[in-house]
Order: structure tokens, then sequence, then C-alpha cells
């Protein structure tokens, strides 16, 4: 890894397929070098507009979360802080994701919605991308499950935003530790 990148895993769970019309609602964030230093947040929708089959994936509550959730914007503040508390100075985070596209999409919405900004900038790692150049597979070859046939983890997902992200965490580190074996 380079030195000056800090390497972040991070997953969604959300309301539906598109930023600004679904809402975002939960976060969960781990490095991938560590872990156990983790974040997770559940927000409050910010719109009610759902998809049932999205809710059903992910077992979350739209009420609940009205009532128990994080606002977005103090949501976004915390995992805004956690970042920069969990990043050494001088060091980029980088967005590692499985389907980068998607979850990057909503995390990207909401910190210019909510903050202004993405500390994560305008990239991220797609794992399932890196996972296809590093072994040759096609397209079908990256889906998770024959990831973790190829690499063996130890954990599995389970679509709770922080395990997944421990999950990716060590996908992407097997991943890093098999470069330029195969």
């Amino acid at each position: 890894m380079n030195s000056d990148e800090l390497y972040v895993s991070v997953d969604v769970e959300t309301s539906g397929s598109i930023p600004g019309e679904f809402s975002l609602l939960s976060i969960g964030a781990c490095l991938i070098v560590e872990p156990a230093t983790s974040i997770y947040l559940e927000l409050q929708p910010d719109s009610p507009k759902h998809d049932p089959e999205s809710l059903a994936v992910s077992g979350l509550n739209l009420e609940k979360l009205a009532r128990e959730g994080l606002a977005p914007q103090e949501a976004m503040q915390r995992f805004d802080q956690w970042l920069k508390s969990s990043c050494p100075t001088g060091q980029k985070v980088i967005f590692v994701g499985l389907n980068a596209p998607f979850d990057w999409s909503f995390v990207n919405y909401y910190f210019h919605k909510y903050l202004g900004a993405n500390p994560f900038g305008f990239t991220a790692i797609d794992m399932k991308a890196y996972f296809m150049g590093a072994t040759g597979c096609a397209w079908k070859g990256t889906k998770s499950s024959q990831m973790t046939a190829t690499l063996k983890p130890l954990s599995a997902p389970n679509h709770n935003a922080l395990d997944d992200a421990r999950f990716q965490a060590e996908l992407f580190s097997l991943m890093l530790a098999d470069r330029g074996k195969r």
C-alpha cells in the first residue's frame, strides 16, 4: 500500500436505487488495515420514497429510523470527523467499496448536500473492477460469492453496513496480498 493513502472500506444501506430520490439509511466504514477502527451510523430518511425490496434486504425500518436515526447533516458531520480522526496527517482517504459506484454515489451526494464537500473527492476504488483486473475474470465473475470462493475470507456479508464494510476490508486486504501472484 502507498503510505500517503489510507484505504477506507465503506458500505451503505439505502431506501432505493438513486440518491436524491431515495434515502441513505446507514453507513458502515472501517480502515482496511485496521477494521476495528470503524464507524456505524443510522440516518433519518430525508425522503419518504422507498423501494420495499431495498428495505427488505437491509431489514431497516423507516419509521424507527425517523425516530431514532441521526439527522443526515449530523451523520455526515460525524462521518467526516471520524475520517479526520482516523487519518494520519498527510494521508489521503481513499473510498473502497464493493460496487463502489452505488455506495460512493450516495456518500458523495450526502456529503455535498449536507456539508458542501466530499472528503473522499470524486473517485473511489471499486473492488469488482479491481478483482476483474487482478484475476482476468469476466464481469460475471466479480460477484462477492465468486470473490469469496477465490479469496477465502473468514467473514461473510449480511447487509449490516458495518459488518459488510469489514467483510469488504478483509476481501480487499486479500486482493492486495494476492497482487502479482496470478
